[in-house]
């Protein structure tokens, strides 16, 4: 995601502008979320679908497609080990952060039909990423690499994944069956959706490149903290910005849904999709860690995932989320970024 705008874009402007720039990006940051969420709420209606089938499918999908397109990119251009971090990363913020402050902010609701599918399919998609990597180490070392077979393999689950969400969804009335249909039709609303989608993605990219440009060359911030919450952020700041905007909106469902579609679909679509292009190596030979993606990454994206799914089997028998849940999902998160900046 970061590379969809160049930084060079923001380098050189003085400092007033990039604040003016950072201010102006975050209303169409905010403005887009808000289309986004009208537009999956919208469309959920109109066919039958549970919103937290749509914010796991359609939204999900939209979010994660330009994070695995730069991440093919960055595969057939020789940079592959940058999908598979990207990807993990991801992950631990979407459930972590994400997921964390929507707790926080309300009770979520719990869709128990959707938990008990699409839940096991999240927590399975990470233990399945963690096996391969570990399994790859231990055959072949510091060569290890997750092959194209494996990538073909998570692209065929992917195909099953949104194959049965939709079908195991069909007919099944909207959440919001009370309301009165919306006013716009399903293509309007698609476009609402997609209108929605560009600004946040776009918008989220203007936010991080003007804000890191201000920290690094005007306040002086070390690149390296730059880079261990600016642009780790910067991945995640779409799915936050629509999550957000749900839960104020009263649709946690939409923010629970996304939440779970795009921890899977970053493992099955993401690291699919770039394993597919090229074989992706686990260990990064030019890090001063280089086995930081099986020391930290990984076990990180188990253990927040295990909670996720621990607390999923609580809220689907009582039907929403405790706020207080979202505390030990930020203190992994926070944990996970500090570790990651002390090991950098």
């Amino acid at each position: 995601m970061e590379f969809l705008i160049p930084q060079a874009a923001f380098v050189g402007l003085p400092q007033w502008a990039l604040l003016g720039i950072a201010a102006a990006a975050l209303g169409v940051l905010s403005r887009g979320a808000d289309w986004l969420v009208d537009g999956a709420v919208g469309l959920s209606f109109r066919f039958g679908l549970p919103p937290v089938i749509v914010g796991a499918t359609v939204v999900s999908l939209g979010t994660t497609s330009p994070e695995c397109a730069v991440s093919v990119m960055a595969a057939w251009q020789g940079d592959a080990g940058l999908a598979l971090g990207n990807a993990i990363g991801s992950v631990v913020a979407d459930t972590g952060l994400i997921f964390g402050i929507g707790c926080l902010l309300r009770s979520l609701p719990a869709d128990r039909y959707t938990l008990d599918r699409q839940g096991w399919i999240q927590i399975g998609a990470g233990v399945l990423l963690a096996a391969g990597c570990y399994a790859a180490y231990a055959w072949s070392g510091p060569q290890a690499a997750l092959s194209r077979g494996f990538g073909f393999t998570l692209l065929a689950l992917l195909g099953a994944y949104l194959y049965f969400s939709v079908r195991w969804s069909r007919g099944r009335a909207s959440s919001s069956e009370h309301e009165q249909p919306p006013a716009r039709s399903p293509l309007a609303l698609a476009a609402l959706i997609a209108g929605g989608l560009v600004l946040v993605l776009l918008s989220s990219q203007v936010v991080i490149g003007s804000v890191t440009e201000l920290a690094e060359a005007h306040w002086g911030v070390p690149q390296i903290v730059i880079a261990a919450t600016l642009v780790a952020l910067g991945t995640s700041l779409p799915e936050l910005a629509i999550g957000l905007t749900s839960v104020l909106k009263g649709r946690g469902e939409i923010l629970v849904g996304n939440v779970l579609g795009a921890d899977i679909l970053n493992v099955l679509f993401v690291v699919g999709a770039s394993a597919a292009a090229a074989p992706l190596p686990i260990v990064d030979a030019g890090a001063e860690v280089p086995q930081i993606a099986l020391l930290v990454h990984l076990p990180a994206m188990l253990l927040i995932l295990a909670l996720f799914r621990g607390f999923s089997l609580h809220a689907a028998r009582v039907g929403r989320f405790r706020r207080w849940a979202g505390i030990p999902l930020l203190a992994i998160y926070a944990g996970y970024t500090v570790v990651q900046y002390a090991v950098s």
